[in-house]
């Protein structure tokens, strides 16, 4: 336990008050330093709470939740440190007070992200076909590196050995079936349209 007198209190800094605290545990350590910050934790309870009462017994919380957090968290500006875990505690309570609030969302509202889904799901398959389609129009080898390469994620290397298709050539059948792939599903989603 550590006696500061009266007249040593202003000769420790709040980081060596901090330092005491954390080594010895002492409460009086922790409410010396805590006196000097009071009204400023007072002030910003009273500006959340506007009520003198409540603002006190904020002031006495946050005293308590400071034995445990102080020990916990390390400090290097305390009086800033000590504001925001004061403003965070009454940040805190008032969200409590508030409770959660609900909002009530309408059936047809639902119905509606129901249908959108359902278009979202219809237009995909209508790609899909519509790539299909335009795959069996590509040439054997385009589509044979094309279907490799995009949708069984092979590289050019494992394509070669595959196929026996020169490293080159798979390269081009990539390049121009994705090309004639891209055109055909284009004008086929222009016929439609």
């Amino acid at each position: 336990m550590v006696f500061i007198r009266e007249k040593e209190r202003n000769l420790y800094t709040d980081s060596e008050l901090v330092d005491l605290y954390r080594k010895d545990g002492d409460l009086n350590v922790l409410a010396l330093l805590y006196q000097r910050y009071m009204d400023l934790i007072y002030g910003v309870c009273l500006k959340y709470f506007k009520d003198p009462e409540a603002a006190k017994d904020a002031v006495i919380n946050i005293y308590e939740e400071l034995i445990t957090k102080l020990k916990q968290h390390e400090v290097s500006n305390f009086k800033s440190w000590l504001y925001t875990l004061s403003r965070n505690h009454c940040l805190m309570l008032l969200r409590k007070e508030k409770g959660h609030a609900t909002v009530e969302i309408s059936d047809s509202f639902m119905q509606n992200e129901e249908m959108l889904h359902l278009d979202a799901v219809k237009q995909k398959e209508e790609q899909l076909n519509s790539m299909e389609k335009c795959l069996e129009q590509l040439s054997s080898e385009q589509k044979t590196c094309v279907t490799l390469f995009y949708l069984e994620g092979k590289c050019y290397n494992d394509i070669t050995e595959q196929t026996g298709i020169e490293w080159n050539k798979v390269r081009s059948y990539i390049q121009n079936g994705r090309r004639n792939l891209k055109l055909c599903m284009e004008t086929t989603h222009a016929d439609r349209s």
